[in-house]
């Protein structure tokens, strides 16, 4: 995020063969970012080279309506106990971590290795296989995030679990494995050094300021729109072309305290967010994920902790440079992305 007393210069969109490349470091991320409009054209020209074609039907897709037993145990459904669901939440077929390791998992391990307990879900969306999340209506994607809540909470009950990951691969090259649309969650037994780096870099933020980062982060170069509770930026330092956050205006630490109304407006934010995506960048395929708190977050945390919705468009690789520095090159500046994204029409 910008920091409120170092505004950026309010650029046009049409300056990107003067602009000078730039360096910025992000709080959040604690991530330096280079920013080199030369190696791109101008900001409204971006498109996806690889959209996401509208996917038809395939016979054997077991997250459609009626082959519920073609797929891995049920956790849940919405409604309960209806045939006629709207999203289902179940088990990974092929989970990355095992659910049924809990009781030895503090019996083994070593400092740099412990039993590989955890939780891997899958959430599907809609019954109907081409439907996509954007064509849900607000209320419908709100039962999604009610959805995401409702297992966070249950996986939470567990004390030997210490972060959850919600996210979404939208698309074969970001990294689906289904075409039906669907959701995965992800409980770990370590919070991952990436949270650790985001509690340290707002940590930091907060003790310079005395603000939470994310709680600036309504600065008006960088907004793209907002609702009653939530604005969607494009961030000061994003990391990918067209990156998109989008941030609850009230302080908030974790998502699963996220209440009924306030999953409705994000389904209506995210919806938007989605197609105003889809619209300018020719649909591209694309992840979100839902960057929340540790569980067991300290109280003394709180006031820096503030979670977020960041949605990634997938418009390049990454190569060698960033893999070996973890400094990412953007060739486009975030104000010219909201600029761009602030006047899509949909109508």
């Amino acid at each position: 995020m910008a920091s409120p007393s170092h505004p950026p210069p309010d650029h046009g969109s049409n300056s990107v063969e003067t602009r000078s490349p730039e360096l910025r470091k992000d709080p959040v991320t604690n991530r330096w970012v280079i920013f080199s409009p030369a190696r791109a054209k101008r900001p409204s020209d971006f498109k996806s080279k690889s959209p996401e074609n509208p996917n038809p039907k395939p016979s054997s897709c077991p997250f459609c309506i009626g082959r519920e037993h073609e797929c891995a145990p049920e956790i849940f459904r919405v409604p309960v106990d209806d045939p006629n669901w709207r999203i289902r939440v179940i088990e990974n077929l092929y989970p990355a971590l095992n659910r049924n390791l809990e009781t030895q998992s503090n019996q083994s391990g070593t400092d740099r290795s412990i039993v590989g307990f955890g939780f891997h879900d899958v959430v599907i969306e809609a019954p109907v296989h081409s439907i996509q999340l954007s064509g849900i209506d607000p209320v419908g994607i709100g039962d999604v995030m009610i959805a995401y809540r409702k297992r966070i909470e249950q996986i939470a009950k567990h004390d030997s679990i210490s972060y959850i990951q919600v996210f979404k691969n939208h698309g074969a090259s970001a990294g689906a494995s289904m075409s039906h649309s669907h959701s995965q969650i992800m409980a770990l037994p370590v919070v991952p050094s990436t949270v650790s780096s985001r509690l340290d870099g707002t940590k930091d933020y907060f003790e310079e300021s005395g603000k939470c980062c994310l709680c600036e982060a309504k600065a008006k170069h960088f907004v793209i729109d907002e609702s009653s509770h939530f604005v969607s930026v494009a961030p000061y330092a994003s990391t990918f072309p067209f990156e998109v956050w989008i941030v609850p205006k009230d302080h908030s630490s974790h998502f699963h305290h996220l209440d009924d109304v306030k999953a409705v407006d994000l389904g209506r934010l995210l919806k938007l967010m989605l197609q105003k995506i889809a619209k300018q960048l020719n649909d591209p395929p694309y992840n979100y994920m839902i960057h929340t708190s540790p569980l067991k977050v300290m109280e003394s945390q709180l006031p820096y902790t503030h979670w977020f919705l960041q949605i990634v468009p997938q418009l390049s690789g990454v190569g060698g440079f960033e893999m070996g520095t973890g400094c990412y090159i953007n060739p486009v500046f975030p104000e010219d992305v909201a600029k761009v994204l602030r006047e899509v029409s949909l109508a």
